[in-house]
C-alpha cells in the first residue's frame, strides 16, 4: 500500500478539481445525487448500529458508529461520486493553480449542493420515512437526539465544527488521492472520516441526511435546518479551502506553477 509524496498528491488533486469544474451539468447532478445518497447511507448505518446498544454502553455505541460511517466516503470516491466537501477541498487546489477561476468553483459548489441534497433527501424520505427505518423506537429516538445536537448548536461553534470537519475529510480524500492501490485507498479515507464522527464535528452534506430525516418525522422543522446549514457550510468551506488546499498551496504550488 503505496503513497504518493505530498507535492504528487496536489497534482493529483489539482487534475482532479480541474475535471470536476468540466463535468457537464447533468454529470455533476446526477453524480452529486450520488454522493449525497452514498453519505447518507453510511450515516443510516450509523443510526442503526450504534441506536440499538444499551445506554450505559452508548459511548461505545456513538464509536462503533463512527466506525461504519466511512462507507459513504469510501462510496463516493472508489464507486464514484461528487461530494461537496469533498469539493471544497480539491476544487480550491485547481483554482490556486490557476487552472480554474473563482466562478467555476462557486459554480461547481452550488450545482453539487443541489445534487448532495437531493440524494440525501432521496435517502432520507424513501428510507427513513416511508421504509421506517428512522421512525421508530430507539432508531427515532437516536436520530432526535443527534439533529437536535447539531441544530442546537450557536452559530460560531457550528461553524467551528464545520472548519474541523472538512479539514479532516479533506485530509481523507487527499490520502485517496495519494493512494497507489484501493486497499491504501480506503484505509485513507477510514480513519480521519472516523475521527471526525466520534470527534463529533458537523458535516453539512450528512446533516442533509439527519435533519431532514428529523423533519420528516415531525421532530424539527426547516428553519431550524436553515440556521444550521449556513455555519456548516461556511465552516466546511474554510476547512477543505483554507486549512487543506490553501495550506498546501502555499508550500507545493509554486513547485508546480512557477
Amino acid at each position: 500500500m503505496g503513497i504518493a509524496k505530498p507535492e504528487q498528491i496536489w497534482e493529483r488533486a489539482m487534475e482532479a478539481g480541474e475535471k470536476k469544474v468540466h463535468l457537464p451539468l447533468y454529470g455533476q447532478l446526477v453524480l452529486g445525487f450520488a454522493g449525497g445518497a452514498y453519505i447518507s447511507l453510511g450515516f443510516l448505518l450509523y443510526i442503526r448500529v450504534s441506536a440499538a446498544v444499551p445506554a450505559p454502553w452508548s459511548d461505545f455505541g456513538n464509536f462503533i458508529g463512527a466506525c461504519v460511517f466511512p462507507l459513504g466516503l469510501i462510496l463516493t470516491l472508489l464507486a464514484g461520486g461528487e461530494l461537496l466537501t469533498g469539493n471544497m477541498m480539491a476544487v480550491p487546489v485547481a483554482f490556486i493553480s490557476r487552472r480554474v477561476k473563482l466562478l467555476d468553483v462557486f459554480c461547481n459548489w452550488a450545482v453539487i449542493t443541489v445534487g448532495n441534497m437531493l440524494g440525501a433527501m432521496f435517502i432520507a424520505y424513501a428510507f427513513g420515512h416511508l421504509a421506517g427505518l428512522t421512525e421508530h423506537g430507539v432508531y427515532l429516538a437516536k436520530l432526535v437526539k443527534i439533529a437536535h445536537a447539531k441544530m442546537d448548536e450557536p452559530f460560531i461553534i457550528a461553524l467551528l465544527s464545520g472548519i474541523g470537519c472538512n479539514w479532516l475529510v479533506g485530509l481523507a480524500v487527499w490520502l485517496s488521492y495519494g493512494a497507489e492501490d484501493s486497499g491504501g485507498k480506503m484505509w485513507g479515507i477510514w480513519f480521519p472520516t472516523m475521527a471526525f464522527v466520534a470527534i463529533g464535528f458537523q458535516h453539512v452534506v450528512a446533516n442533509m441526511f439527519v435533519i431532514p430525516a428529523a423533519i420528516f418525522a415531525g421532530q424539527a422543522t426547516w428553519m431550524e435546518y436553515l440556521h444550521n446549514f449556513v455555519p456548516v457550510y461556511i465552516g466546511n468551506s474554510i476547512g477543505g479551502a483554507v486549512f487543506v488546499a490553501g495550506m498546501y498551496g502555499l508550500v507545493y504550488r509554486n513547485r508546480l506553477n512557477p
